[in-house]
Order: structure tokens, then sequence, then C-alpha cells
């Protein structure tokens, strides 16, 4: 029987939370979150409002944080979670002066910010973020596609936003939020939430101020702010497109079909609920594919390739609408609730809207990369509930993917879409665990079937490493004509036999990657010769073929990793480049730190820590 805080000493919490009440807790141990030293269980956040300065000047954000909190009647203090936040004085909200203490620091979790709120219940902390907060990408002018003004971006997910906003920064711990953010007069503000002043308005000479709330409860990961030279272009009446100006015309073409994609989402499994759906594309140096913070999707500017064959990555945020955002993984530890639900959902929706091919093509390309980090990963980092953030690689995608459609295909599509619409209407705005997802499954699927239970192997899914025997893998016909021509290519035939001037994406990444990892110097050279891949403005296709020249020490590949690596962010793409320099040793080490010590300050903090572990 799952447990709840109580959301008083003497309420208990519905079983659906209203948006706009305190979503419930979860106490049960594998719904214990061991990367906050928050205790929710005694005294919790419940809002959290926001009133800073964007600093440009100093790289930090100035303000207070007021917190609402829900406590119990003995709770006499209440533990945040802080990473480098500068503090400069916390009080009621009346102004008297509390007490408060900061423990020691573990260098990736922060550390407890312990206020003694004696029978106080709202707090106000004045405090400033620090130049290298975490969360936190500040960009100079020259940085931009604009390159006239700076830029700042926030990337909350998993625990960055303890960087700049003193919150209890789990999961499992839903906040509503407003933020009032003060910014330079010729930049603009947005936010995750609703855009109460969208002009923004005066704030003091040469200042303009921006107001946002958001009245849901949300994980407060989910709280995110850009400031720049900020343009918008409608998609259509609830949906819209945010970015530097001079992007907006190829941006608001390459994602047109947004609007579509809200409407598709809702007949597969139920209301969107979050009001507007917007995507913000970001400068290169954005670290992901996309992040779904709530009315507002960030997105990397690699997905705009010209031809639509990546606007998947719209889809996947625009599922975790439902998947994430509205049930989420109460804990790290089951990431795969949150990522692999949305790939399974971002899959569907791909379907109803460009047809069951390209479905099949994204599927098929994902059981690669599956296949691909199962060989890789150490046995333990490949069960979907395991250590926090220790699945490896995409594996909470992929696997988890896999093992929801391989449910669907186990009992039926009808009867699966029922099951999932219902789930996710009977967990909204709740936090979620392993555990309960496969008892509610027991409960609301299966029924009591014993060899619907058997065949569908449940609990090896969730908790063995490996992938199970039953294992659903989707095929597709355009990829079967790509591995066609390899089977010629690495026969020997020439690369100029290769008709590839129509191919997708998702055709190129499983034409390279299907190429032998030996290639000589001079298959590589008619390889690049023929198709411009050192020069390629396709980032997904430029990073594939990097990879494999690297792999081969292939020296003119050195000039296009040196222009490559310092223009894009997204962890995905330049990641495997830095790990292919790595493995080539004294040849190939010397080359990515150099590379990486130029392209640093561009990266957000998540990248630039990323790669300096890497090359350490």
């Amino acid at each position: 029987m799952r447990r709840f805080l109580l959301v008083s000493a003497l309420l208990a919490a519905p079983a659906m939370a209203a948006p706009d009440a305190p979503s419930p807790i979860l106490t049960t141990l594998d719904a214990r979150d061991v990367l906050t030293y928050a205790r929710p269980e005694i005294a919790r956040v419940t809002h959290v409002d926001l009133n800073l300065a964007a600093d440009f000047a100093s790289r930090t954000m100035r303000g207070t944080a007021t917190l609402d909190i829900l406590a119990r009647p003995d709770a006499r203090e209440i533990v945040l979670d802080d990473k480098g936040l500068v503090i400069a004085r916390i009080t009621d909200g009346a102004g008297k002066p509390l007490k408060w203490t900061v423990g020691a620091e573990d260098p990736y979790k922060g550390a407890p910010l312990t206020v003694a709120i004696g029978k106080a219940r709202r707090i106000v902390i004045t405090y400033s973020s620090r130049p290298d907060a975490r969360a936190l990408g500040w960009l100079p002018p020259e940085l931009t596609a604009g390159k006239r003004k700076p830029y700042l971006f926030s990337q909350g997910q998993a625990i960055n936003n303890r960087s700049w906003i003193p919150t209890q920064d789990s999961p499992g711990i839903r906040q509503s939020w407003s933020a009032s953010i003060t910014v330079p007069d010729d930049l603009v503000a947005v936010m995750s939430g609703e855009r109460l002043t969208p002009e923004g308005e005066a704030a003091g000479e040469g200042l303009h101020r921006f107001r946002f709330r958001m009245d849901r409860n949300v994980p407060p990961y989910l709280i995110a702010l850009a400031v720049g030279d900020i343009g918008f272009r409608a998609v259509d009446g609830r949906t819209g497109v945010f970015t530097e100006p001079g992007q907006l015309d190829r941006v608001a073409t390459e994602l047109s079909d947004t609007g579509k994609m809200v409407t598709t989402a809702e007949a597969l499994y139920g209301a969107y609920r979050w009001g507007r759906f917007d995507v913000l594309v970001l400068p290169p140096s954005f670290p992901f594919g996309g992040m779904e913070n709530p009315t507002l999707t960030f997105a990397t500017p690699t997905i705009i390739t010209g031809d639509k064959s990546n606007v998947d990555v719209i889809a996947h945020e625009l599922a975790h609408s439902w998947s994430g955002n509205l049930v989420t993984n109460a804990t790290w530890s089951d990431s795969w609730l949150n990522e692999g639900f949305t790939t399974y959902f971002e899959n569907r929706i791909d379907e109803a809207l460009y047809g069951k091919e390209r479905a099949a093509t994204l599927a098929d390309l994902s059981w690669d990369d599956l296949q691909r980090d199962l060989k890789e990963a150490k046995p333990e980092q490949t069960r979907l509930h395991g250590d926090p953030e220790g699945t490896y690689g995409q594996l909470d995608y992929t696997k988890g993917s896999t093992f929801l459609r391989t449910i669907e295909y186990a009992v039926g599509r009808a009867r699966w879409d029922a099951y999932l619409r219902a789930y996710f209407d009977r967990h909204a705005f709740q936090p979620q665990t392993s555990a309960n997802f496969l008892k509610d499954l027991r409960a609301n699927l299966i029924r009591g079937d014993r060899a619907l239970e058997e065949r569908l192997q449940l609990d090896a899914w969730v908790y063995q490493p490996g992938l199970p025997s039953n294992a659903v893998h989707v095929k597709s016909a355009t990829l079967a004509k790509i591995d066609q021509i390899l089977e010629r290519v690495n026969g020997g035939a020439p690369i100029a036999s290769v008709d590839a001037g129509r191919w997708s994406t998702q055709e190129w990444l499983r034409f390279l990657n299907g190429l032998p990892r030996q290639q000589s110097a001079t298959r590589l050279a008619e390889l690049d010769q023929a198709f411009r891949l050192s020069t390629s403005t396709n980032a997904y296709i430029r990073s594939a073929w990097l990879v494999l020249a690297i792999g081969n020490r292939y020296q003119p590949a050195v000039a296009s990793a040196e222009q490559f690596l310092p223009s894009v962010g997204r962890n995905l793409l330049i990641t495997p480049v830095y790990r292919a320099l790595k493995a080539q040793g004294e040849w190939g080490v010397p080359v990515a730190r150099r590379i990486f010590e130029q392209a640093r300050a561009g990266y957000h903090p998540v990248t630039a820590g990323a790669i300096a572990q890497l090359l350490h």
C-alpha cells in the first residue's frame, strides 16, 4: 500500500491532488531521494516566490526567494538544498531574523541549508548565486546567433537548480512558484510558467521587469529561465516559438507542426494540462536536445536541419508534459519513468503525425543505441531501477521505451492505450516509483492474469540487468535499405556508387554507424570527398563522422573537430567525439584537451564539468 505524507496533521492526501493544492509526498523507502538533504516528512516547501535581478557583469542572480512551508506542528526547522549560494540573511515573513546554518558540502550534492523556523511558515532568503553556478549558462554576445547581446539560460535537471534557487531540490517535492525577474531593458526574460508581463515593465533606469507564475505543482528542476535578445512567432493559438530574431524564420518553418503535435498527443493520452506549449530554441551551447520545462520547452539549434527530420525532439519534450511533468519519478533512481515513458509516447506521436514507417525508423535506430549501450555498460548500469543517475548512456530512454512497447505488443494497443491514459489521470501531479508503477500495472492491466504476468517479465525488466528475452524490436524498411547499401560498401563497392542525396538524418546515422570501425585513410578520404562530411552542417552527421574518422586517426578530421566542438554544446553530439579522441591516447588526448580549453568558456557548466571529468 502506497504511503503519503499527510497534507496536514489531520487531512490525508487525495488520490489525485488538485493542481493548486500541495501534492503528496511518497514516504516508502524506495521513494527516499538520496540526492537531497530535505526532510519533507517534517517540513516541506510548497511555493517558491523569486524576486531576482540578472547581473550580466558579475554573472550572478541577486535578490530574494520567499518560501511557503508546510510542516508538522512540532517542526522547528526546515532543511533546504544549497549549491554555492551566497546567503546574506534569512527572515520570517514579517522580517524577523532567523538562525540558519550551511552544513558540510558534497562536491556534487552541495550542502544542507538548515533554517530554524520555529512557528514560521513563510521565510525570506536574501542571496545571490555564484558566477560558476552549475545551472546557469552566461554567454557573451559572440556566442549567440546575433553576436550583439549577451544571453543567459538555466538547466535545472537533475539537481542543478539548487545553485540559483534555495529550495528543496528533489523531484518528489512538487512546488508551485512565481517570479519577478529584472533584466537590462534591451533584453527579454522568459520562464517556464505563465507570462504575466510579456512586454516587461519599467524597473528603473535601463531595466525591465518580467513577472511569471506557475500555479501547478511541479518538481523544482522544471523552474527555468532564459534572458536574451529573444523574439516570438506564433504557430497557432496555443503554440509558438521563441528564439533570437534572426533565427525566427528558420525555426518557425522547421517547427510548424508543433500545434499538430499537441493535438495528436491529446488524442492519445488525454488533455494537455499546462496552458501554452511554446518552444525556445537556444544558442548552440545548450547541453541537451531539449528540456521539457512546462509551457516553454528549451531546445537545441542542432535540431533545425531544414528537413524536419529531427523534430522528434519536440515530440519528446511535449510527451514529457504527461510523463515527467504530470507524473514524475520520485527519485533519480527511477529516471526511466520519465524518459522511457516519454520516448515511447514520442514515437506514438511521430507515428500518428508522420506515419508508421517514420516511427519505425526512429524506433529501429533507438534499438541500435540500446544494443550499443548494453554492450558498453557494466551489468549494474543496465537496470532501469538502480543507483541515482546510474543508468548507462541512453538506457533510461531506450530500454524503458522498449519495455513499454513490449507490453503494448503483448496486450494489444487499444487495451494498452486505455490503461496508459487512465494511469496519467490516476497519478496526475504526483511523484511515482518503479514499485508503484508495477503495482498499478498489476492492479489495472494484468488483473490477476498469471500467464500474462509471466509473459511480460515485469520484474526482470525493471530490476534485473540486461535485456529480457521478450523485448520487441521494431524494424524499419527504410533502414533495411541502408543495411543493403552498407553490405555492398563494406564488401568493397565504391563510395561514389552510393546515392545519399535525399537521405534523412536517421539514414545517415545508420550508414555511418554501420561502417566497420577500422577504415583506411584512403577509404575515409573517399567518404569525406564524396559527402563532404567534415564540413557537414548537420550536427548529428558531423558527430558520427568524426567519431569514425578520429577512431582511425584520420588527420584531416582534426581540423573539422576543432571547428565543430566549440560550436556545439549538446552533450549527445560532442561527448562521443571527445571520448573518441581520448581513446586514441597520445595522438588524441592532446588534441582533445587543446580544443576543450578553447571551447570551455562557451559550454554550459553541465557540459564543461562532464567533459573535464572525461578528460581528467
